[in-house]
């Protein structure tokens, strides 16, 4: 989109004239000219700085490296310790610094220790895997813009850390905090793209070992492959805590002005370098967006404009498949393709380590990928004597994420989001739910996968194949064929992979909403169907999650009318689609029991009678407020624990009425009892009474201070999910994990300015010493919102206003 470069000049001359004091970029320069031109064009790289409330930077640079260098340098000021440690990461260095057995935090791959972390990190630096993708011409590779984004974000990171004394206790004085280049900042970018594929499977690349001689003599059925286990590592891959969301956007039709409305509630974690920060960035004439960045990215990678907006959700596809290769009987590190033997490339890969000598691996590549094996690891898979099985991820060929999300930026209408998707192609593990000023709404499942279609799958998968893709979409495909291969679309960008005429798409619905299922009922009216199996299923049980929020936003979108307190609304209604299904005969059955007792998992015989009383007259939410809630919440953990799903309900799941199935909770069913009176034993024990407010013990304690939080774990399918860690000896939930992040309603009137409301629940820094460590998670604890300042004239009127000219030195 263009802004008017002439009425952004005169609004900054008016705001560069604010006070400076205490800007979080505590060294930058506060006021040189009153002309904002010289102020973004004098020497080096530069940019304006102009903080609102809750410390939230509106960016205004000349052009792409001196936004990069304005992002890189506010990025740091907030969360210089969070970025360092991810830059330590991609360098393959986390052995040096905190010792090879040291457990990572997941962040940038499912590595669980620093030295198989490193091993990879440090054997992608070694092949310059991501120099030669930024060498790749565009649309392949990323565009000039991303690439000065990138330098200037090293640049602005690198000066922040000369001209500033970091105070943050998790790395003050810490030898590994250091300047980085713009690979670094590409290769954090590298790491997300494969966190789906290899980054997910890190531990099975980097301990994937030949079998020795003797080993394979004794070699037998128990190395066989089991599809069960894989099945299940597949499906927690998609259907873990960790990453998840709920979006969605309605039409105009169903809105109060015929203007689109969009609702983003990512769930993401709420430590560590998968955080959302947010800005505001502009470049006079070319680019104003504002939103939230992944940290270290240079771009917005979920936000808004004057005309569009646009959330993600995890996408149910499988972004990777396996080849199973068929080994020489002679040397169990050569393959064969169609009866020639290939040779495995041997990547030797040495890591520093913490005091001590230096570690040494082998890793094991072939035409398809990394070779895969471990017994207990993300996959598990055996090597054998005659056999093996490689990771194939198109993502590994794909710089192209910052670029998908620079478009979507600049984009004037959905049309011009799906024209970016389109283009570049960049999307690794996301769908896109958009919403735009004239009216229209989008759902699209526009990701980066391998182009193996049903029929391929039917050809050419193994016996491990023929379980695993229909199951969960991993296609296993016999390796030693050349005609297995994954195809190539005529319109994709990349050899291997689906073109955009292939995606799941929905256009103009009424509502388009997604809550980590499949496209398949994105619309309950509108369902999409015949796409690919490895995008996802169809006609199956759908989260209970998706059922609530597909009930909440139909029944919005018929009702109609809608603004953005409508979303706001949505968004803390807290409403538990489990306790609307389960709780009234939960509160039954437990009045039936004999004696008003039950007997727990340790043999004990506990009194239930209050939980009964306690269950029927809670309010089925989740607000800090309930009374039950937190009694409600453990028994259903306990329960689905105990009892598996197909036992759950007295009517089961119908694929011709798949929101309102399965229903009605089997208060028969073995685990029932056990699973209630363990509840009851367990708040007891913890001093916790069965009938207090949920608040009083879930909280997140914040400098000493504990902050009650609302919302509810995934299991329970509550919109506002959080996923908190249960402390039993302190009385309750005690902290969050994931859940509700970088949460934004927009819509527009009419105006230049469209109407927001943000909301980043865990703050944006992650310093206890700074102003904004906790206080935009007090207004999530108070189910409060921020309103956006996104025109000139917004900005200016911020009562806390303070500006800073940022620059090298």
């Amino acid at each position: 989109m263009r802004t008017r470069p002439r009425r952004l000049v005169v609004a900054a001359v008016a705001l560069l004239a604010a006070t400076a004091a205490g800007l979080p970029a505590t060294a930058a320069e506060r006021h040189g000219s009153q002309d904002p031109q010289e102020q973004l064009s004098h020497g080096g790289l530069s940019a304006v700085i102009r903080y609102t409330e809750y410390g939230i930077p509106h960016i205004v640079a000349k052009d792409y490296k001196d936004l990069g260098f304005g992002t890189g340098w506010a990025q740091a000021a907030d969360q210089v310790c969070t970025l360092a440690d991810g830059f330590v990461t991609v360098r393959g260095e986390r052995s040096r610094f905190f010792g090879p057995d040291a457990a990572t935090d997941f962040s940038l791959s499912s590595a669980t220790r620093n030295l198989s972390s490193d091993l990879y990190f440090r054997g992608v630096r070694q092949e310059r895997t991501v120099e030669k993708l930024l060498a790749e011409p565009a649309p392949q590779g990323p565009s000039r813009q991303v690439k000065d984004l990138m330098r200037g974000f090293a640049a602005g990171y690198n000066a922040w850390l000369e001209q500033n004394r970091i105070t943050d206790p998790a790395c003050k004085g810490a030898a590994w905090v250091r300047p980085v280049t713009a690979l670094d900042v590409a290769a954090r970018f590298y790491a997300l793209a494969v966190l789906g594929g290899q980054g997910g499977a890190v531990d099975d690349i980097t301990s994937a070992r030949p079998p020795t001689r003797s080993a394979a003599r004794a070699q037998g059925p128990a190395t066989r492959p089991n599809a069960e286990a894989l099945i299940r590592a597949v499906r927690e891959r998609t259907t873990g805590a960790d990453m998840g969301s709920n979006a969605v956007a309605f039409h105009g039709d169903t809105t109060a002005n015929g203007r689109g409305l969009l609702l983003g509630n990512p769930h993401y974690p709420w430590h560590g370098g998968r955080r959302f920060w947010q800005a505001q960035q502009t470049i006079p004439g070319e680019l104003n967006v504002a939103g939230a960045s992944l940290l270290g990215s240079p771009t917005i990678s979920i936000g808004y404009n004057a005309h569009v907006a646009w959330s993600h959700t995890v996408s149910t596809g499988v972004p990777f498949n396996l080849h199973r290769l068929t080994l020489d009987p002679a040397d169990p590190t050569v393959y064969l393709v169609d009866g020639t033997p290939e040779r495995m490339t041997k990547r030797t890969v040495t890591v520093a380590v913490k005091d001590g000598a230096p570690v040494t691996r082998t890793q094991w590549w072939t035409r398809y990928g990394p070779v895969v094996a471990s017994a207990d690891g993300d996959l598990p898979l055996p090597w054998t004597a005659t056999s093996a099985y490689a990771l194939s991820d198109p993502n590994a060929a794909n710089m192209r994420f910052a670029d998908t999300s620079l478009g979507f930026s600049k984009a004037r209408d959905t049309a011009g989001v799906l024209a970016s998707l389109a283009r570049h192609q960049g999307l690794p593990w996301v769908n896109t739910i958009a919403a735009d000023s004239s009216g229209h709404s989008l759902y699209t499942q526009s990701q980066v996968l391998p182009r193996i279609t049903d029929d391929l799958a039917a050809r050419c998968s193994t016996d491990l194949g023929k379980v695993t893709y229909p199951a969960a979409g991993l296609a296993v495909l016999d390796g030693s064929r050349g005609d297995c291969a994954p195809g190539t679309d005529t319109d994709a960008v990349q050899p291997g992979i689906f073109g955009p005429a292939r995606m799941p798409t929905l256009k103009d619905a009424p509502y388009a909403e997604n809550s980590n299922d499949s496209a398949w009922l994105a619309n309950a009216d509108r369902p999409l169907t015949g796409y690919e199996r490895i995008f996802g299923n169809v006609g199956t049980p759908r989260s209970l999650r998706t059922r609530g929020a597909i009930q909440d936003v139909a029944a919005m979108a018929e009702r109609g009318g809608l603004t953005v307190r409508d979303l706001e609304r949505q968004q803390f209604a807290n409403r538990v689609p489990a306790g609307d299904l389960a709780a009234a005969d939960m509160a039954k059955g437990c009045a039936l029991l004999p004696g008003g007792t039950a007997t727990g998992s340790d043999g004990k015989v506990v009194d239930v009678t209050e939980a009964c009383s306690v269950l029927a007259a809670w309010d089925r939410t989740m607000d800090t407020g309930s009374r039950g809630a937190l009694l409600f919440d453990r028994f259903w953990r306990k329960l689905t624990a105990k009892v598996p799903a197909a036992q759950r309900w007295k009517v089961p799941f119908s694929a011709a009425d798949p929101v309102r199935t399965p229903n009605t909770l089997n208060t028969d069913a073995p685990g029932f009892a056990t699973a209630l009176a363990d509840a009851v034993a367990e708040l007891r024990a913890a001093g916790i009474a069965l009938g207090s407010r949920l608040g009083e013990h879930q909280v997140v304690v914040r400098n000493g201070r504990p902050l009650p939080v609302p919302g509810g774990t995934e299991g329970l399918g509550v919109w506002n999910k959080i996923e908190p860690v249960w402390d039993q000896a302190h009385g309750g939930y005690r902290e969050v994990t994931t859940g509700s992040s970088h949460i934004q309603a927009v819509g527009w009137d009419g105006s230049r300015c469209p109407v927001v409301r943000t909301l980043l629940t865990y703050s944006q820094s992650s310093n206890p010493g700074s102003p904004h460590f906790s206080d935009q998670t007090r207004l999530f604890s108070g189910e409060k919102w921020v309103t956006s300042r996104f025109c000139e004239k917004d900005i200016a009127a911020s009562p806390a206003l303070q500006v800073v000219r940022v620059r090298e030195r």
